[in-house]
């Protein structure tokens, strides 16, 4: 059986489920002109959506959208009278497309929209569009070989040698959403990497040299109401550039990485 995901800060329209007892829950297959019940998300992939702070009408850009968990997350916290879901590689923007086709409904098929633009361009092409734009990055992925099977070893070695050249294509897709995002807007960088280099340090890299912007403060307003569900680390810590979800024992939520960005001008 499953039970309702805790209260606040979920806004009351997003409809989560969590287990009872760690258990791996098959999903269900892809059947083509079919809505399928539900969707499978690691449960601290959502805290970015919530630090989105989707609100009625906004203009919504997913910038790296494959698989699609996220931007169906957006669609159940509000509204927006645009959701564009951009993919540049080909093969997980059809993945991107299955999962669009297998959870929304015709009467949103307005609402949201494909891209296959590269998004460390992104901005320049669509500068100033959005209201809110989410950047769930490429990275080196530590959560697919932590909890993977046989072999998760020397696929978490290949992800570890891809940490020397991320950095820099996170640091481009991070400009390059800041410049899609009209002045009082936010962008959320994400990650599912504990990599500081992708992480704190792809941030402050932006920070400091891209005026007009400004780092969000998220402890308030997510890791202390959500503390007793999800491991953070550090919080207190001054000045802090963002959020880290480290998994538990018997709690394998994350790791998560989010820090929140507002264009000021």
């Amino acid at each position: 059986s499953s039970i309702p995901h805790p209260g606040p800060p979920l806004p009351p329209s997003l409809q989560c489920f969590i287990h009872p007892s760690p258990v791996r829950y098959p999903g269900p297959p892809h059947r083509r002109g079919q809505l399928k019940p539900c969707y499978l998300l690691n449960a601290a992939s959502l805290l970015p959506v919530l630090a989105l702070g989707v609100e009625e009408g906004d203009r919504v850009l997913d910038l790296c959208s494959a698989p699609g968990g996220k931007a169906l997350a957006i669609l159940q916290t509000a509204d927006p009278a645009l959701l564009c879901c951009n993919e540049m590689d080909p093969h997980r923007r059809d993945w991107l497309a299955k999962t669009l086709e297998s959870f929304i409904p015709q009467s949103l098929s307005r609402t949201v929209t494909v891209s296959n633009q590269d998004g460390r361009i992104f901005g320049q092409s669509e500068a100033g569009m959005y209201d809110k734009v989410l950047l769930d990055a490429p990275c080196s992925n530590d959560r697919s070989w932590l909890f993977s099977g046989p072999g998760g070893e020397q696929r978490g070695a290949v992800r570890l040698r891809e940490r020397a050249r991320l950095p820099t294509l996170q640091t481009q897709l991070l400009r390059s959403a800041l410049a899609a995002v009209r002045p009082g807007g936010v962008v959320v960088y994400s990650t599912c990497t504990l990599s500081r280099s992708e992480n704190q340090e792809v941030v402050e890299a932006v920070l400091n040299t891209s005026p007009g912007v400004e780092l969000q403060d998220l402890e308030e307003e997510l890791a202390l109401p959500l503390q007793e569900h999800f491991t953070f680390t550090p919080l207190g810590h001054t000045p802090s550039l963002g959020l880290l979800v480290v998994p538990q024992q018997g709690q394998t939520w994350g790791p998560m990485f989010l820090s929140r960005i507002k264009r000021i001008h």
